[in-house]
């Protein structure tokens, strides 16, 4: 006897809907439905995954909650997934994925007392390999999904085991025929479907009407009951995941393995609305350093851990994670409510870090007269070797025609320090920025002391045009940028070329209107590019009317990096790029400011390099992946590499909020931003965008990017591309700031013994005193590290494998340390 398991989902979608209110009456109606239904039908269970919904009907129905919780202990209403909602399942970082779940299933246990085995994610674009380890490790042994289609990704079969970076393993379900079916058709769904199942044993299909698969219908269900009754051959049922993955594993069937990612599909999704995306990774970077803080703080005793306020902004950074939210598919309304979400939560983040590093400036003494304090507080185990950039005021206006020079001290030694232009546009010696070189000591407070040398002037900036080129050296690296493009020609590292001349180019590649990109795999052809400016058009497009300016030109020189700036024009659009050039190191910054007007256009960053032949990497959820070569699209997070394994030689990127890229022949593009319509979506060969009026797109307008660039041995900079990706996007937070003198100084907080293992959260446990540490193998190579909590007089060796992730449970009262799941329990 066959047994086919027929699932009923609810999954709405705020592709075209996002207000609130709009929401929760859609919720609340399909919910009413599905329990009503429950409760008629013999033998029908509804399943549902999405807290966001649940959190809905019971704030607004909450007679309705509880006839929900009711069929779910009758057993006719399904907990199914139990994450916080389906979040896209590339961009989010590995941690984010982590929370979706926890947050997830702590609200189900509580709500319902169930505790899902199967995770479903039906409509996200594609799926990183990182989530096989962390869905296991969360307590789950299966996963059902729908995308990409095998044109796009071809798996073992619909029914597979997939590995992940550690040796994970769980078992993987494609649902070809997707999630939702019309108004009265399910039955006819199911009948083909049989056709084509016809020889399994075992198999299951998913069903549901109304807003992408919105719940069942009275139609359905009686059509449904009668083929149910008609069938003498095999056995239909209504079924949960979790019985269809226990049938299927008892069924001896023999599973493939898959040891890859699950991708691609959708990769216009890796760029379109970027703002999403920028504010999305600062609210993630915000949340954990400010955990991390608040975690060295009450653990001190120095503040209380405060729990419900970051839980608020954590929930806002699982909303905006939406899969229609943060791939940038949705109407334009989504994306301003998105980016008002995501500011509540960074607002609460805001208050809740400057009160912790008020509480960690404890034992700080009193400046002395003329001294200005700089504290800057490094969240991370190890030291960081950086540029710190702060502002602060004066003590009174400066009225003379003089330039108050800040010079920076460590303890009364001179450090390399310069003056750069401030935020704001006062011309009047008053307000100061302050960019210094210096060695921040592991997970505390450090010190720096301004003193003001009064000149009579502005320094004059001393590297100067030469043959139209303006060529930087320090004692390991020369940076050549041409004046008559403004690109880069030469980034040469310990006598090493990391890039071919005419690098950092923007380019101007042809796009459609389809917001998704759904029909490509790559963004590959150049419409055009940005050239530089001439002299009048720079000065003009700079709003500088006194003098005449080039449009490459040195803007900052001093003792710590030289800034130089180009300004670049292409049709309606305008680029300002930025290069910071250190005066020791090899670390580069380029930054654009983007001025966007082009329709049905994508700007990505040209980034040739010598290495034709080289690997292309990168980093994903709790992971590292070789990326594909031959120009797809594709989808990293806080850095790619071009690596030359032959020569041991590496060009790494790093970012603070893109995801989207691809490489062939030695060239990197760097995806900024896309223009298509809001929700432009391909139907046939229909036109996507009305051809009687203005309609809006996405992206246009004013964007800002920050690369940082590094070369060098990959055998040394492989190990630590991790640890320096986090540290310029969780950053060391700098404020100058009059310390009382009172208290007592804290000490450190944790402290690993190898550099290359990350701390990735330090937070306070969701159910008890206790505090959360996990730590990540991110290198790939097994290694052992030493965890000192010096507040604790605690010291223990930890042992990771390839890429394994651990989580520990910190009892202070006790000072024990042991391992536990994802889910923070001991099970």
């Amino acid at each position: 006897m066959q047994n086919f398991h027929l699932i009923c989902n609810a999954h709405l979608d705020p592709v075209w809907l996002w207000e609130w209110e709009e929401g929760a009456a859609e919720a609340i109606s399909t919910f009413r439905v599905a329990a009503e239904l429950c409760e008629i039908f013999d033998g029908f269970i509804f399943n549902h995954n999405e807290v966001t919904l649940y959190k809905w009907v019971e704030e607004y129905e909450p007679e309705l909650f509880v006839r929900i919780q009711k069929l779910v202990r009758e057993g006719k209403w399904h907990i199914m997934g139990g994450w916080y909602l389906q979040p896209d399942c590339n961009m989010p970082s590995g941690e984010s994925f982590v929370r979706q779940m926890l947050l997830g299933r702590l609200y189900f246990k509580e709500k319902f007392d169930s505790y899902p085995t199967t995770a479903i994610n039906f409509d996200p674009f594609g799926h990183t390999r990182g989530l096989v380890q962390i869905m296991k490790k969360s307590g789950f042994d299966s996963y059902l999904f729908c995308r990409p289609d095998p044109v796009n990704c071809e798996l073992p079969g619909e029914d597979f085991i997939w590995t992940g970076y550690d040796g994970s393993e769980i078992i993987g379900h494609r649902a070809l025929e997707m999630y939702n079916s019309p108004k009265g058709q399910a039955d006819h769904k199911v009948k083909e479907w049989l056709e084509k199942k016809q020889h399994n044993p075992v198999a299951s299909l998913l069903w549901g009407i109304g807003n992408h698969g919105g719940g069942p219908s009275r139609l359905d269900l009686v059509q449904l009951q009668e083929l149910i009754s008609s069938s003498q051959d095999t056995q239909i049922l209504h079924s949960t995941p979790e019985a269809y993955f226990q049938e299927l594993k008892e069924s001896g069937i023999e599973l493939l393995h898959h040891k890859s990612d699950i991708n691609p599909w959708a990769v216009g999704c890796y760029t379109s609305q970027i703002r999403i995306k920028q504010k999305h990774r600062l609210l993630e970077n915000e949340i954990y350093m400010l955990e991390k803080m608040a975690s060295h703080a009450a653990l001190l005793s120095l503040t209380s851990y405060p729990y419900d306020d970051i839980h608020e902004a954590l929930c806002d950074l699982m909303v905006t994670e939406f899969h229609d939210v943060l791939p940038g598919s949705s109407i334009q309304p989504v994306e301003e409510a998105s980016l008002r979400l995501v500011d509540h939560g960074l607002e609460i983040i805001s208050r809740l870090k400057a009160k912790t590093f008020f509480a960690l400036a404890k034992g700080q003494r009193k400046a002395d007269e003329g001294e200005i304090p700089i504290l800057v507080y490094n969240p991370h185990p190890y030291p960081i070797s950086t540029i710190v950039e702060c502002e602060f005021q004066l003590s009174d206006q400066n009225w003379n025609d003089e330039f108050s020079l800040p010079v920076v001290y460590q303890e009364g030694v001179r450090l390399p320090s310069q003056a750069e232009k401030e935020q704001s546009n006062l011309n009047l010696d008053w307000r100061k920025r302050t960019v210094f070189q210096a060695v921040l000591a592991p997970g505390q407070m450090n010190r720096f002391d301004v003193q003001l040398e009064v000149l009579p002037r502005k320094p004059e900036l001393e590297l100067k045009t030469h043959n139209h080129r303006i060529t930087f050296q320090n004692e390991e690296m020369e940076v050549i940028v041409n004046c008559k493009t403004g690109l880069i020609d030469r980034y040469r590292v310990h006598g090493i070329d990391a890039v071919k001349p005419g690098a950092f180019m923007p380019l101007v590649i042809e796009d459609d209107d389809d917001a998704w990109g759904m029909n490509v795999q790559s963004f590959r052809q150049v419409a055009g590019v940005f050239a530089l400016m001439s002299a009048s058009e720079g000065t003009q497009f700079s709003g500088v009317t006194e003098q005449m300016l080039e449009s490459v030109r040195v803007i900052e020189d001093g003792e710590v990096r030289t800034v130089i700036e180009a300004i670049f024009h292409y049709h309606d659009s305008f680029v300002a790029q930025t290069y910071k050039l250190p005066k020791s190191g090899t670390l580069i910054e380029v930054q654009l400011r983007v001025h966007w007007n082009e329709k049905s256009k994508m700007l990505k960053l040209s980034v040739p390099t010598p290495y034709e032949q080289a690997k292309y990497q990168g980093q994903v959820a709790y992971g590292m992946d070789d990326l594909p070569s031959d120009g797809k699209e594709v989808v990293a997070q806080k850095w790619t590499a071009v690596h030359d394994q032959e020569n041991d030689f590496v060009m790494i990127e790093m970012n603070d909020g893109t995801y989207g890229s691809d490489y062939a022949n030695g060239e990197m593009r760097l995806s900024l931003l896309r223009s298509p319509g809001y929700t432009g979506h391909p139907i046939h060969d229909r036109t996507i965008m009305p051809q009687d009026r203005y309609s809006n797109r996405i992206d246009q307008g004013e964007r800002v990017y920050r690369f940082w660039f590094n070369a060098g041995k990959a055998s040394e900079l492989l190990t630590t591309v991790d640890r320096d990706a986090l540290t310029v996007n969780e950053k060391p937070f700098a404020l100058s700031f009059f310390p009382p003198g009172t208290g007592q100084r804290p000490e450190s907080s944790l402290i690993l013994s190898d550099s290359s293992i990350l701390v990735t959260a330090f937070k306070k446990a969701e159910r008890s005193e206790d505090y959360i540490i996990r730590l990540f193998e991110p290198t790939g190579q097994s290694r052992t590290t030493e965890l000192h909590i010096p507040s604790l007089n605690m010291k223990q060796v930890i042992t990771l494998g390839k890429f394994e992730i651990k989580t520990f449970k910190l009892n202070v009262t006790d000072k024990i340390l042991s391992e536990v799941s994802m889910m923070e329990s001991e099970e």
